[in-house]
């Protein structure tokens, strides 16, 4: 990527008038209730998806899991939707949106009534929650991602964009946690019954008070010099398809691997072990419980690494590790607990060196015009194709008895993602006031 040297004239220093603390809050705890209704809806799969449909256990699981992959292919329409109305009107009223949308959505599954109850109603109900929370997670990510880099001064933007996968995974932990205490205060009929809607309507309360904390921040001092000087794009998904086509590319193959190894090491790994290894439930669940804690506490000082030796070599570090490794990490992997950790560790240290890059990179592709929708669109492609059936590909590898096909799945999709990190050009000194960039 090349920068132009016409940039915003008079652009003030990077999160002036924001503290801190408030502006990663704001940026972040989003993300963190998208990630926990996403990993809570995986959790408790097993104990509700016989409330809202018919049939076996095993039948209405998958159908539940087919829901799940819907709500994924709701997130490309919110985020052209929502990322273009956060282009237009400002990072404060798109991100004030996609909160409100996602608490919506979570009160909608605490509060629905099951199948037994009103029928066809109920899962009717349930899809139209997980596609308001779908919509919503679509324009969340680019939302935040370029709130926070353009927040951060330029020497600081991996650290800061990195507490957006941050609350990622202390969503992810918040969820893990519920699943673990509620698994073990509440017996099966009461986790099938009810005790699956208290993390749905937990979701909801933390939800509203993003959107408390949203409503009262300001925009980010980039997205008001554009106002100030009338650049702000009034088509921005054109403008976007017309003059970042290489940038919205690069999102998307970068996203590839991420998403399938997100789900496979963050949420899929204790139920991997289960079912190769006979490793206990309960010893699995925590190993991963664990491994997120590490995962959550390492991600910034992975963005120091990138802050100081660049996006693409501690990226190119990531894919090759996930090329190499998966094979001989998941199939020497024992039943024991301290051997499902140690895989869990390993593999959230390399893929720190990913996730604490991925805001930051995104919005160093696109000029601030277009920022939020070149982030958003291709990147919920992405995970729509590929985090969006992850669930099922894992599930039909295991139903065939073919779980060695695991480990080649997650290296094809990292060595995919590597050619991406190899042919993109650096981007750390990008200027990302700089209305003319070209990716």
């Amino acid at each position: 990527m090349t920068s132009s040297s016409t940039a915003i004239p008079g652009t003030p220093a990077a999160g002036a008038g924001v503290g801190t603390g408030r502006a990663l809050v704001v940026g972040t705890i989003g993300n963190f209730v998208e990630w926990f209704d996403w990993s809570i809806y995986g959790f408790f799969t097993p104990y509700f998806a016989r409330q809202f449909f018919p049939g076996s256990g095993s039948s209405a699981t998958l159908l539940t899991l087919l829901v799940f992959a819907i709500s994924f292919f709701m997130r490309p329409i919110g985020a052209a939707v929502l990322g273009i109305y956060a282009d237009r009107h400002g990072r404060r009223h798109g991100m004030t949106l996609t909160i409100l949308l996602m608490a919506g959505g979570s009160l909608l599954l605490a509060i629905s009534p099951n199948y037994a109850t009103i029928g066809w109603l109920a899962p009717v109900l349930l899809v139209i929650g997980r596609l308001l929370q779908g919509f919503s997670t679509g324009g969340e990510f680019g939302t935040s991602a370029s709130f926070l880099v353009e927040w951060a001064k330029p020497n600081r933007r991996a650290f800061a964009g990195s507490f957006q996968q941050v609350s990622v995974s202390l969503g992810i932990l918040l969820a893990s946690l519920s699943a673990t205490v509620l698994t073990h205060v509440l017996d099966s009929g009461q986790l099938d019954s009810w005790g699956w809607r208290i993390p749905f309507a937990l979701g909801a309360v933390i939800g509203l008070i993003g959107l408390y904390i949203r409503r009262r921040m300001a925009e980010p001092e980039t997205f008001k010099m554009l106002e100030r000087t009338g650049r702000r794009e009034a088509t921005p998904f054109r403008s976007m398809s017309a003059g970042h086509r290489r940038g919205a590319w690069f999102v998307f193959g970068i996203s590839i691997a991420g998403s399938v190894i997100t789900y496979m090491w963050l949420t899929y790994l204790p139920t991997y072990a289960v079912l190769t290894v006979g490793a206990d439930k309960a010893d699995a669940q925590l190993a991963n419980t664990i491994a997120l804690a590490f995962f959550v506490v390492v991600l910034p000082f992975s963005a120091l690494l990138s802050d100081r030796f660049g996006r693409r070599p501690t990226m190119l570090v990531y894919a090759t590790a996930f090329v190499i490794l998966p094979f001989p990490l998941l199939l020497t992997m024992g039943g024991s607990f301290g051997s499902v950790l140690l895989v869990s560790v390993i593999g959230m240290a390399f893929l720190s060196l990913n996730h604490s890059n991925l805001a930051t990179v995104f919005a160093e592709l696109f000029p601030p015009q277009v920022r939020t929708i070149g982030i958003a669109f291709p990147y919920a492609i992405s995970n729509a194709i590929f985090g969006g059936t992850a669930p099922n590909v894992m599930q039909f590898f295991g139903s065939k008895g073919n779980l060695w096909a695991v480990p080649l799945y997650v290296s094809v999709c990292a060595l995919v993602t590597g050619l991406f990190f190899y042919f993109m050009k650096e981007t750390k000194k990008v200027d990302t006031t700089d209305v003319e960039m070209r990716a």
